[in-house]
């Protein structure tokens, strides 16, 4: 049991790491192709990739019965689609810094939702993990000034982060439910598959033809690691992790991110990198650590 959970907390921190890079290659994509374009060809290659390891593991595709096309299709929706739409609608009027912050709210939304319909237990230490860990996040972002994110007031794109908190927190609780009856990999390959068909008619209308025709090599090293690793691998490790430990302990990890994100951006990109990370990361990873305490 203890390796077993070692292995998931592994793949879990391995999936935020990966969701960290997703900022500086979707950065770089967005240089190229529309923000749809982008979301199709990563969840378009995901699906792949996805239902080829199905096929490797049973030797055939994976079936659905009837009762199951409903549950997979929200999840396609919420996960794929829906968050989509708000992540990169959000992102043309409010800074990602901003945005980030918010989408950090999610894993108290999925631990609340947890703990009023699916009975998880969430006591004063988990609480006071997820506060603290929450409010590493915005020291991280803020350079350690949180307060400054929120001046301005609320503006129509703090609404579409809104959306994308949303629409996560139904992805995550509603994979809970349909893992009862199907395997996350086989979830997480349908769902990415009906969320690439909900975007593929917003892609061709936005340019999809024009905008493939005009990628470079580096943007399609960018579709490859967001459709391979930080879809196809981290979405499935991620749903793994739920099936494992539950809705709330595997959510609160998502705070992990935005650091991940800062490091990387420092790696890649040779942005600034200050004090502040060290003291909010150390924020977070305590507020995982008690949040995830037996």
């Amino acid at each position: 049991m203890k390796q077993s959970l070692s292995y998931t907390y592994i793949l879990l921190v391995t999936s935020m790491m990966l969701w960290g890079g997703t900022w500086v290659a979707g950065r770089v994509l967005a240089q190229s192709v529309h923000p749809m374009t982008a979301a199709v060809l990563r969840f378009g290659l995901a699906s792949l990739i996805l239902l080829f390891m199905c096929w490797r593991a049973d030797g055939r595709l994976p079936r659905l019965k009837r009762d199951q096309i409903l549950p997979v299709t929200f999840l396609g929706a919420t996960g794929v689609f829906a968050y989509s739409h708000f992540f990169f609608t959000g992102l043309q009027s409010i800074p990602a810094g901003r945005a980030a912050l918010i989408v950090a709210c999610t894993p108290v939304c999925i631990a609340a939702i947890s703990a009023l319909f699916y009975g998880e237990k969430f006591g004063p230490l988990r609480i006071a993990g997820a506060v603290l860990s929450l409010v590493g996040v915005s020291i991280v972002i803020a350079d350690g000034d949180p307060i400054a994110l929120l001046a301005g007031g609320v503006s129509r794109g703090d609404f579409m982060i809104l959306g994308c908190v949303a629409s996560w927190t139904a992805y995550t609780m509603g994979g809970r439910s349909v893992m009862k009856r199907l395997p996350p990999l086989t979830s997480v390959a349908w769902s990415s598959f009906t969320g690439t068909l909900m975007l593929l008619p917003v892609a061709l209308v936005q340019g999809l033809a024009a905008d493939i025709v005009r990628l470079r090599p580096v943007d399609w090293g960018c579709v490859v690691f967001l459709g391979f690793l930080a879809t196809a691998l981290a979405y499935y490790w991620y749903y793994r992790a739920i099936n494992v430990i539950g809705a709330s302990r595997a959510g609160i990890f998502i705070n992990m991110v935005p650091a991940f994100a800062v490091i990387t951006g420092f790696l890649l990109l040779d942005e600034p990198i200050h004090l502040s990370l060290a003291v909010g990361g150390s924020m977070i990873l305590c507020g995982v650590y008690l949040t995830n305490r037996t």
